[in-house]
């Protein structure tokens, strides 16, 4: 396979469609307009990318300075040439940025395969299996519709270091300059049938002995990335498929669908009396289940289903799992009974992803639904996992709901989130003193029967307050008095 679509002297197969920019031939021109693009005093970098809000920090003069320093950089640090991979989700503003991104990539000499449509995982692997030195995914994620974002790959297929992000956000600010001696002279090339090879690597390590034949499953596409795949790729695994907002619609991306908002997806559960249910996000790497009673199964859960199947496989080294600070204590507790070790790692899945290879763990993920198995991905993937939890219910012969009965009960755990539009503000919460003192309190009070959590989110302007504790009335205590701090002296 990945010779069929590696690049060959930089040519393609018949028909594709190849565009070159005259005006994007002088890469030092392309640099010093940056100083004419407000950029904001803090790193545009958070945990997955950029992002923000589209008009204001995102537009398409900044995609283009992003663009061609990201290939002024990717370009520096490769070994040997090779193109950028580029998809995009359904946003209105996806399509916008990604000829601005492609502009830039190609004034700094690159070649770029554009593939369209597709989930962020797609990137990602393609960029791992061929000669690619990097890609470019534009997506919010789970965010509205009025936002968008920037994700950048390395040659591995991973997101890029925080080296290489330093690097790109130097040349953005000028403060370093591109070699004069570059070819400014890249070109554009439609890609979209590299993401039929992500399909069959979805398929491939299951079949034949794995099919799905029989389970009727409803999945929610939260008009986004993955509204052609997805289905298609269940209907191929022999499953009876029923989708939910499984159209590319830019104006309704997330909005009270996927991933954040299972209420739709768990009444068509119960409705269609289906076996199960997979809610994604925007660009389809992070999922969420409902099983068969129409109850949410979040990351937690299927960390723990899959870590027991492939315990049982023996396929997990040392029965370790990594998994953040949000992993709720009841998790942690039944996975240690069954001889089990739980690490856990700072929000986002860049910092699982990093604990794995440190550690060589094979499985981990979010509560949220990031969830990574290096058997199978090099990455967070939404349909890689939802597929491989259809195929552990379907080997254990018992439904979804019977599985998590018989797995673990959760600790209360409150998230409240508390929006801070000043940014400097939300980010230095942690010099507040006032603040520091009610989360002492609070720690204090529930001493080991609690968790608390405050922290900035890195991809939305909001304080994250979670409590856990070992009833609900202590945490939804806590978690009013630490929201109510945070309103009165942060936001």
């Amino acid at each position: 396979m990945v010779s069929s679509i590696a690049r060959t002297n930089g040519r393609i197969s018949d028909g594709s469609i190849n565009e070159e920019s005259e005006g994007m031939k002088k890469g030092i021109g392309i640099s010093s307009a940056i100083n004419l693009i407000p950029l904001p005093a803090n790193s545009l970098f958070g945990t997955d990318g950029i992002r923000g809000r589209v008009g204001e920090l995102l537009s398409a003069p900044l995609a283009l300075q992003i663009g061609f320093w990201a290939g002024i950089v990717l370009r520096t640090h490769a070994p040997q040439s090779g193109p950028i991979i580029l998809g995009q989700d359904s946003r209105n503003s996806s399509d916008m940025l990604a000829m601005a991104l492609s502009a830039g990539l190609t004034a700094a000499g690159l070649e770029v395969w554009y593939l369209g449509l597709c989930p962020t995982p797609c990137v990602a692997y393609l960029v791992s299996i061929t000669d690619a030195i990097g890609g470019v995914m534009i997506s919010a994620s789970h965010n509205p519709p009025e936002d968008n974002g920037i994700k950048l790959f390395g040659a591995n297929g991973t997101k890029l270091s925080p080296g290489l992000q330093a690097e790109i956000e130097a040349g953005l600010r000028g403060n370093i300059s591109p070699s004069s001696g570059a070819n400014n002279c890249g070109r554009h090339y439609s890609r979209t049938e590299l993401v039929g090879h992500y399909s069959q690597a979805l398929q491939e390590p299951l079949q034949p002995a794995v099919n799905l034949r029989g389970m009727k499953i409803v999945l929610d596409l939260a008009w986004g990335a993955a509204v052609g795949l997805a289905p298609a790729v269940f209907t191929q695994m022999g499953a009876e498929v029923i989708c939910l907002h499984n159209e590319a619609d830019g104006d309704r991306i997330n909005v009270n669908c996927g991933s954040t908002h299972l209420d739709i997806l768990q009444t068509a559960v119960k409705e269609h009396n289906a076996d199960m249910g997979f809610a994604f996000d925007g660009d389809a790497d992070r999922v969420l289940a409902v099983d068969n009673t129409g109850r949410p199964v979040n990351g937690d859960y299927i960390l723990y289903l899959w870590g027991r199947h492939l315990q049982q496989k023996q396929q997990l080294p040392d029965n370790l799992i990594i998994s953040t600070v949000m992993a709720n204590l009841g998790f942690e507790k039944a996975w240690q009974q069954l001889d089990g070790k739980l690490v856990r790692t700072a929000v986002g899945d860049q910092y699982v992803q990093a604990e794995m290879l440190r550690t060589g763990g094979m499985l981990g993920g979010e509560q949220s639904g990031h969830i990574l198995c290096r058997h199978y991905g090099i990455t967070g993937d939404g349909l890689l996992t939802a597929l491989h939890i259809a195929t552990v219910v379907q080997e254990a012969g018992v439904s979804l709901g019977e599985m998590v009965d018989q797995s673990f009960q959760t600790y209360p755990q409150l998230l409240r989130n508390v929006r801070v539009t000043d940014r400097e503000r939300r980010l230095g919460w942690q010099d507040c003193q006032p603040m520091q003192n009610a989360i002492a309190q609070a720690e204090a009070a529930m001493g080991d029967s609690g968790r608390i959590l405050v922290r900035a989110s890195g991809t939305e302007p909001v304080i994250r307050v979670m409590v856990e504790a070992a009833n609900a009335e202590l945490a939804n205590y806590w978690t009013n008095e630490l929201v109510a701090q945070v309103q009165i002296h942060i936001a």
